[in-house]
Order: C-alpha cells, then sequence, then structure tokens
C-alpha cells in the first residue's frame, strides 16, 4: 500500500513536474525563436507557419493533460484512504486528512501546471499571428 502511496505521490506529481519543465523549455525555445526569425526569407506563407507553430501542439498537449494526471491522483489518493480505512477499521481523524491531503495536493499541481501552460500557449500564438501578418503584409 505505501508503495501506491508512494507513486501517487512522486510519480503523479513528478510526472506533473516533468511536463511542466517540458513546456515551458519549448516556450522559451519558441520565444527565443520568435525574436530573431526573419519572416521575409520565406517564400510560402504555409512553411512560414509550419516553423512558426512547431512545438505548439505539444504546449498545448500538456496544458489540456495536466488536469487530468492531476485528477488522477486524487482518485488513486481517494482510494487509498479509503483502502487504508476499510483494511484497518479505524476511523482516525489523522489517517483521513493526511490521505485526502495526498489526493488534493496532486490535483492543485495539475492545474498549477495547466494554467501557465494554456497562458503560453495563447502568447505564443499571439506572436504566430503577428509574424504571419506581417508576413501578408511584406508578401501583399
Amino acid at each position: 500500500m505505501n508503495m501506491l502511496k508512494d507513486w501517487v505521490e512522486y510519480g503523479v506529481l513528478g510526472l506533473l513536474l516533468v511536463l511542466s519543465i517540458w513546456a515551458v523549455a519549448i516556450g522559451i525555445a519558441r520565444f527565443f525563436y520568435y525574436r530573431r526569425v526573419n519572416v521575409a526569407a520565406w517564400k510560402q506563407r504555409v512553411e512560414l507557419e509550419a516553423d512558426l507553430t512547431a512545438g505548439l501542439t505539444t504546449i498545448a498537449t500538456v496544458a489540456a493533460n495536466a488536469p487530468y494526471v492531476g485528477l488522477l491522483g486524487t482518485v488513486l489518493g481517494i482510494m487509498l484512504t479509503f483502502q487504508t480505512l476499510g483494511a484497518t477499521g479505524d476511523i482516525d481523524v489523522k489517517s483521513i486528512m493526511t490521505g485526502l491531503a495526498l489526493a488534493l495536493k496532486a490535483t492543485a499541481a495539475g492545474l498549477v501546471v495547466a494554467i501557465p501552460c494554456v497562458a503560453l500557449n495563447n502568447a505564443l500564438r499571439r506572436k504566430v499571428k503577428l509574424l504571419l501578418a506581417r508576413w501578408d503584409a511584406h508578401h501583399g
């Protein structure tokens, strides 16, 4: 049972940490790329758009799925709490609150990852639209 508790605590939270680092790394790389891109160098708008949007799907996927990963941790944490209550027969407030706190920690972590990823994705997609508008203006 402790192994499953550790998996919920460290596995789910660790996965969310890795996903957030991955999304932020892509976001930073994209921001630096957008700062140095010269839209006039592309002859085809489709090629420019493909180059500009590379990696954005990953950020959007992390943003969309992080709450579900957190929810999985929540469900598993609550299941562990009920399993412990059923196995021991003790209605101990301390063990119940500890189990529920573990479960809610996973939900909070999922939201902490998702919300900035949504904002990052929106900011990057706005920059893509601006760069594409510049290309349109340049190629009239």
